[in-house]
């Protein structure tokens, strides 16, 4: 399932980010967070919402944004793309709807199977007894 592109709804914030760099750790801003929020999304119905707040509660903060945080590279700009990617990776994986598994009743030809191994096993065990 493809998820639509979450640009326009997202918000960045940014901060100072430790790692690699040098003195320009100091002084720029390199880490980006993405803020979406996800109860005011124009791309999904209210099912598909529901099912992203449940899946993603761990990542969502009190005000309803799904957060997500990138400080891997030096520049502001690709730690933005990054953290977008990673938010739409995140609720393309929320969205996924597992197969409803099938019960399936064993043949009487697999049953009878497991029996005689069953009883093979039993008399295997019987022969091992020392009777005295």
């Amino acid at each position: 399932m493809n998820t639509p592109d979450l640009s326009a709804e997202v918000i960045f914030r940014t901060a100072r980010s430790g790692g690699k760099g040098g003195q320009n750790v100091n002084k720029v801003e390199t880490m980006a967070e993405a803020l979406w929020l996800v109860n005011t999304s124009q791309h999904f119905n209210e099912d598909d919402k529901q099912r992203i707040i449940h899946k993603l509660s761990a990542r969502i903060n009190k005000d309803g944004f799904l957060f997500v945080r990138s400080s891997e590279s030096r520049s502001q700009l690709e730690n933005k793309q990054i953290a977008l990617e990673k938010l739409q990776v995140l609720v393309a994986q929320a969205l996924i709807r597992p197969k409803p598994r099938k019960k399936v009743k064993p043949s009487k030809a697999m049953v009878e199977r497991r029996l005689e191994f069953k009883k093979l096993t039993a008399f295997k065990k019987q022969m091992r007894k020392k009777d005295w």
